[in-house]
């Protein structure tokens, strides 16, 4: 899981400079309420419930992002579709884990790839990316003017 979303995670003030917009808990709850299609009360419950952590205001006045409104609409699916609310805090907490692996995959891969490139100069004096398989550099022939086909 990412910095942002830990931090949204736990819920945080309204001094939270957000990096996206959709971040920035700017919904007061009958607002999110109206735009999930839930009453205030149930966004309420699923605060006390951990299902949903909005932003605090300093009054303690819950303020929603539309993260957390769509968070909203897909428990809202999810209870929809017949499954608890014990069900759905465990379907919320895979999805938030593989989400969190996925991010953690693409980064090792990206780091992979950056540490099997291998450099070296061509013959006019430029640099050149030379492809590699498993960190081992492949072994680059050029051909020679005039030279028979291998």
């Amino acid at each position: 899981m990412n910095a942002r979303r830990a931090s949204r995670a736990t819920g945080q003030s309204l001094d939270f400079l957000a990096e996206d917009a959709a971040d920035r808990a700017v919904y007061v709850i009958s607002v999110a309420a109206e735009l999930a299609g839930m009453h205030p009360q149930t966004l309420r419950q699923y605060d006390r419930l951990g299902l949903v952590r909005p932003a605090r205001t300093p009054g303690r006045g819950r303020r929603y992002s539309h993260h957390d409104v769509e968070r909203l609409r897909r428990i809202q699916a999810l209870s929809r579709e017949g499954v608890n609310l014990e069900g759905i805090a465990r379907i919320l907490a895979l999805e938030s884990r593989v989400e969190g692996l996925e991010d953690e995959n693409r980064l090792l891969r990206l780091r992979q790839a950056a540490f099997e490139r291998v450099f070296a100069a061509a013959a006019d004096g430029e640099v050149q990316v030379v492809p590699s398989r498993g960190g081992r550099p492949i072994r680059v022939e050029r051909q020679v003017p005039g030279a028979l086909g291998r």
